[in-house]
């Protein structure tokens, strides 16, 4: 009989050992995000099951329990948001025999807003993320995150909420692509990093090669938003500079480029500047796999901006500033090759464009200008005169310039044709 209940309760162990039900819990249970503003914080979700999954995420003002429950836990009628798909940077991630989900929590601030409204109302500042799972052992699971409303400063996690990466001199053409005469000193470049928290902000300049592989979006995230077992597997470029700073509770911070003279000028081609950002140690934001510590300091929810720049010799240099002009201002009506009515007046629209002081309406007949019409910024339109279109069947093209505070053109939109009737 002794040895049966031995033989049993080994069986019973054997089987509990083995035998796993869903997702026991989330690492850190409880965060400080900041109350006027966005938060990102680094989430483990410890120990699903093979076959479990993630589901929806939402935030809530009120739940029933905290912690693992079996159905939904918000109170109907206080929803303030759900988890947008295109912000989802959720991935299975295994630590030791566990597998595990990191989740990086990007809070919106208009879920924010609605937590701080309702506190002001006399509910509690305290809200809720909540994430559903499905596909385990024990049927729905709904995992429980509480928020607590705070400043922003050095207790909460330090996290990135917006990078900004230009070159300090502009030359030319406002365009995405800067371009860089060949064997001549590029202008020095900078970011302009918004944060939550305090700490450490560690990291490296790089440069991607013309004819290297292209970086995927997991290469442009920073390191502390990845499952600790796919950090170091980014690709890897050119390194330009590295950097480490500690960075104060004040919310903005300017990271310098590298010397320019260490930036690759000589071979033509598209070159892209790749800010890495490494993840250093953040006591408010550490969380715990199951089989050990992640440090999260410098977690973002969205991948690093590319600068890119051209290299190439000065004819080349000009055509390709001339196409970005052409290109970089769209018209909206009336549309090519469009019929008219002769003897009224007709209204001109275009899709505007940043940095502009002014629009210029150029109307042409028989290739010399018949109209030109300055429009301030904001006004996107122009009522031209009926005295334009007195010439019946008769052919005019129109197009449009933007101008900055210099009086330079930075944008010219492409020319389209219209038929008087």
């Amino acid at each position: 009989m002794i040895a049966y209940k031995k033989y049993l309760l080994i069986l019973l162990g054997i089987i509990s050992s083995t035998q796993s039900f869903a997702v026991t819990g989330v690492n850190p249970s409880g965060v400080n995000v900041r109350h006027n503003g966005a938060s990102t914080i680094f989430l483990t979700f410890q120990d699903l099951d093979t076959n479990e999954v993630a589901q929806d995420a939402f935030w809530c003002g009120e739940v029933t329990a905290t912690g693992v429950s079996a159905t939904n836990p918000c109170v109907s009628g206080t929803i303030f948001g759900h988890l947008p798909v295109k912000i989802d940077r959720s991935q299975k991630s295994t630590a030791g025999s566990f597998t595990n989900l990191t989740d990086i929590m990007s809070i919106p601030p208009s879920v924010v807003r609605r937590a701080f409204q309702a506190a002001i109302k006399g509910a509690n500042s305290d809200f809720f993320y909540v994430r559903h799972f499905t596909g385990g052992d024990s049927g729905d699971r709904y995992v429980t995150v509480t928020c607590r409303l705070a400043g922003g400063g050095a207790r909460t996690p330090l996290s990135l909420l917006d990078v900004q990466v230009g070159f300090t001199e502009d030359k030319g053409v406002k365009d995405p692509v800067y371009l860089v005469e060949r064997n001549k000193t590029p202008s020095g470049f900078a970011a302009t990093v918004l944060y939550n928290g305090t700490g450490r902000l560690k990291g490296r300049w790089e440069v991607k090669l013309p004819g290297e592989p292209e970086p995927t979006v997991s290469d442009l995230l920073t390191e502390a938003s990845l499952p600790i077992e796919k950090r170091g597997l980014q690709r890897r470029y050119t390194v330009l500079s590295n950097f480490d700073i500690f960075v104060n509770p004040t919310g903005k911070v300017v990271i310098p480029g590298p010397d320019v003279s260490k930036i690759p000028h000589r071979v033509d081609g598209m070159y892209k500047i790749l800010l890495r950002i490494e993840a250093t140690r953040d006591k408010e934001g550490n969380s715990n796999t199951g089989a050990g510590t992640v440090v999260s300091g410098g977690v973002a929810g969205f991948p690093m901006p590319v600068l890119r720049y051209y290299v190439g010799p000065h004819e080349k240099l000009n055509k390709i500033r001339e196409l970005a002009i052409q290109n970089n201002l769209q018209l909206m009506l009336p549309q090519n090759e469009q019929s008219i009515s002769s003897g009224k007046s007709h209204e001109f629209s275009w899709i505007g464009v940043k940095d502009v002081k002014f629009y210029r309406l150029v109307i042409k007949a028989d290739n010399k200008i018949i109209s030109s019409a300055i429009v301030p910024a904001g006004q996107e339109s122009y009522m031209a005169p009926e005295w334009i279109f007195t010439n019946e069947n008769s052919s005019l093209k129109w197009s449009v310039e933007a101008i900055d505070n210099t009086g330079d053109i930075f944008a010219r939109s492409k020319t389209r044709s219209i038929k008087v009737k």
